[in-house]
């Protein structure tokens, strides 16, 4: 029986590439190029799984040009790349790297809040451009401790970005879509509406869905204190970018801290770039050396597992899996 053929759309380290080599015939393309555009019929048509990131879309389309795909695994937690709904309906499992990014995330989260509260950046700016001994001290900021954060999004990473709170003698308030029995002793659930007005910190954690985009806009920020700091290490287009941009340019908010936005790499003209209130960061939440080995490692483990009768650790539609087992029997 010939190997199976997975196609890898995103380097991975040598030994992991030896031990899917092991496994599988591999083809490589470069990351985020088309399937369509990368392959001819002929190869296309003997991929069975793929291991890719988020630079890489599978759409209908791309699916439907891979006729014997059974398994995507994305290296990502995210999987705004792959059109769920549509592998689900063609049978093909959808795997992704949960958990193992997690406290990253959290704490560069968490030290986005610290150089917001503390306005870290500008001073920085200030000592370094001669300001700190021409115009004396730096204006004061304000405390943390003491200061409300507002999760929207309770997850596990706003669990580890709770539990951080906690360390500074901040209150915890929370909204899900139904309260989180993991998140007592360590968040109060509330409404909405009151989350947004009540946090001194409004720190998002939910992921981009079609019910998700754009879910905080203006309307959001006009319920902020003028004193309160966003924070979006999520994605970008769960913020109504444009609507942040006002809020920030007329101080409806105080500032904001961006790991993600609506067009990656952004742009060096685009106006959050020229905004002295703002913390941006270049989607680097999970961008440390353990982290991304980790998450590599468990995107090369779901994919070998799925494709030689294993159950994979992590899985986004793992119905798709309950039916292929039952199918099997």
């Amino acid at each position: 029986m010939s190997q199976p053929v997975v196609l890898l759309a995103t380097p991975v380290p040598e030994d992991l590439a030896a031990r899917l080599r092991a496994h599988f015939t591999v083809v490589e393309i470069p990351p985020g190029e088309s399937v369509a555009a990368a392959l001819d019929d002929a190869q296309r048509s003997r991929i069975n799984g793929v291991l890719t990131s988020l630079r890489t879309r599978f759409d209908a389309s791309a699916m439907d040009a891979l006729p014997n795909l059974r398994v995507i695994s994305n290296f990502a937690v995210g999987f705004d790349n792959v059109d769920i709904d549509a592998a689900s309906d063609r049978g093909i499992l959808v795997c992704n790297t949960p958990r193992v990014l997690d406290a990253a995330v959290a704490d560069l989260t968490f030290g986005m809040l610290i150089m917001l509260g503390r306005n870290m950046l500008n001073c920085d700016a200030y000592v370094r451009d001669g300001s700190w001994a021409s115009k004396g001290p730096f204006p004061l900021t304000r405390d943390i401790r003491g200061k409300t954060l507002g999760l929207l999004g309770m997850g596990r990473i706003g669990r580890m970005v709770a539990r951080a709170a906690k360390a500074f003698d901040m209150k915890v308030i929370y909204h899900n879509r139904s309260r989180s029995d993991e998140a007592e002793g360590l968040a109060e659930y509330v409404e909405r509406d009151r989350l947004f007005s009540e946090s001194d910190f409004v720190s998002v954690h939910v992921p981009l869905t079609a019910e998700t985009r754009e879910c905080v806009g203006e309307r959001e920020f006009g319920l902020m204190k003028s004193t309160a700091y966003l924070i979006n290490t999520a994605r970008g287009a769960v913020i109504d970018e444009a609507a942040l941009v006002r809020a920030l340019e007329s101080a409806t908010i105080a500032g904001a801290g961006l790991d993600v936005m609506v067009t990656e790499p952004l742009p060096a003209d685009h106006p959050l770039c020229r905004l002295p209130n703002v913390v941006l960061q270049a989607h680097v939440g999970s961008a440390t050396v353990e982290t991304r080995r980790a998450m590599i490692d468990l995107a090369t483990r779901n994919l070998i597992d799925a494709l030689t009768g294993t159950e994979p650790e992590a899985m986004v539609n793992p119905q798709v899996w309950t039916d292929s087992v039952n199918a099997a029997v």
